[in-house]
């Protein structure tokens, strides 16, 4: 057996005698242990990060846990560390838990560490390390930079070195589009996506933002975006400045052309559909003024706009109405209005009838008096008369009642 100089065994052949000694325990007491549960988790962590493996045991009846690299090398026995690798450190020892960290990680340390605890028979649980690289900063681009309305185009995002692939989504003013990706694989696993969007524009993609977002494990809302520059032709409309109504003879016309288009327009030009703009019709820019109508004037003009994308109009339905058109011709009646004034006054004429009913028969009443009082029982005439109670002599005392 060989002594190192300071007489003490290699580290490496201390740690087979403990294990062996401890395999040799377990076999001379040939007695299974019950429940103890070796248990450990997979890791994932971002390449040049921490990852720290734990492995647990419940009800340990003091055997010895270690920890292996996937090259099946010892990192701890119990708390010895012998792999010259200080990249790991012990986080936590206990009869029931081997903690270990590994630090600034690189894709060479992914692989399968094994837990290992020392019973009879010997028990292992497995935790795969996962080594996560993120992709660089998105790259956008675009087959042109400007483009037509109506035309198709290209966007082309790229994600390279990641691992693994990322997976590259398109929206488009909060609407996702759909793109097609190809995926590439690379050196130590790394994989490189390419996302190539087609799209037919319209004027109203211009200045609209094309986001290209990556979706990776290793990182949170990674996206490059790239604004659409949209050439379209004009929208023409035409605005009457005056008359306000109706066009009569005699009166002046004025007409404005509103065209807006990208780029602006260089040309507007007035034209009279069918025949010639009126001799004495003063065209200026993108305003037609008309004086002195009549109905000779009548027929359609129209406005034309155009730049380097294309050409639109809008045309203006000129009818000139008699000199008095209008006037004196009855307005429109609200059947709706008259409809409600019914109501109104039928409704006040039905509450003034009630309230004239309530007061006739409050003072409606019938009237007593007393003067022939007893003339019933009389004999004659005179002697009634003389028996009503009262008679004409009482006339000051003659009383009515009123019910």
């Amino acid at each position: 057996m060989a002594i190192t100089g300071n007489g003490s065994l290699p580290t490496s052949l201390a740690l087979f005698l403990v294990s062996a000694a401890f395999l040799l325990k377990g076999a001379a007491q040939n007695i299974p242990v019950q429940g103890q549960n070796l248990v450990t988790d997979n890791v994932s962590v971002v390449e040049g990060e921490v990852a720290t493996i734990s492995c647990r045991v419940k009800n340990n009846d003091d055997s010895v846990i270690q920890l292996l690299n996937p090259n099946r090398q010892t990192i701890y026995f119990r708390d010895v560390r012998p792999l010259k690798d200080s990249r790991f450190q012990l986080v936590n020892f206990s009869d029931n838990e081997l903690r270990v960290s590994l630090s600034n990680v690189s894709l060479s340390d992914e692989g399968r560490y094994v837990c290992q605890l020392y019973t009879d028979p010997p028990q292992e649980a497995y935790a795969d390390l996962t080594v996560l690289v993120p992709p660089g900063n998105p790259i956008i681009e675009s087959r042109e930079d400007i483009v037509s309305e109506g035309n198709e185009t290209e966007i082309i995002c790229s994600a390279i070195g990641s691992k693994p692939a990322s997976k590259i989504r398109w929206m488009k003013g909060g609407k996702e589009l759909q793109g097609e990706s190809v995926v590439e694989e690379m050196e130590d696993k790394m994989f490189t996506v390419t996302s190539t969007l087609t799209l037919t524009v319209s004027k109203e993609d211009d200045g609209v933002p094309i986001i290209c977002m990556l979706d990776h494990p290793a990182v949170k809302d990674f996206q490059a975006q790239k604004y659409l520059e949209v050439l379209y032709k004009p929208e023409v409309k035409i605005i009457v400045g005056f008359p306000e109504g109706l066009t009569r003879e005699g009166e002046n016309l004025e007409l404005t052309c509103k065209a807006d288009g990208k780029p602006k327009p260089q040309r507007i030009n007035w034209m009279k559909v069918d025949d010639d703009v009126p001799a004495h019709a003063v065209i200026t820019g993108a305003d037609l003024y008309i004086e002195n109508l009549n109905k000779s004037f009548n027929g359609t003009y129209r406005c034309i706009a155009s730049n380097s994308v294309g050409e639109s109009y809008d045309d203006y339905i000129l009818y000139v109405y008699d000199s008095r058109a209008g006037e004196g011709v009855p307005r429109t009646v609200d059947h709706a209005v008259i409809g409600g004034v019914v109501a109104v006054v039928v409704f006040a004429m039905l509450c003034l009838l009630i309230i004239l009913g309530r007061y006739f028969a409050r003072h409606k009443g019938t009237y007593f008096t007393h003067e022939a009082k007893g003339a019933d029982d009389a004999a004659d005439a005179d002697t009634a008369i003389i028996n009503a109670e009262g008679g004409h002599n009482n006339s000051d005392e003659k009383k009515e009642y009123y019910i």
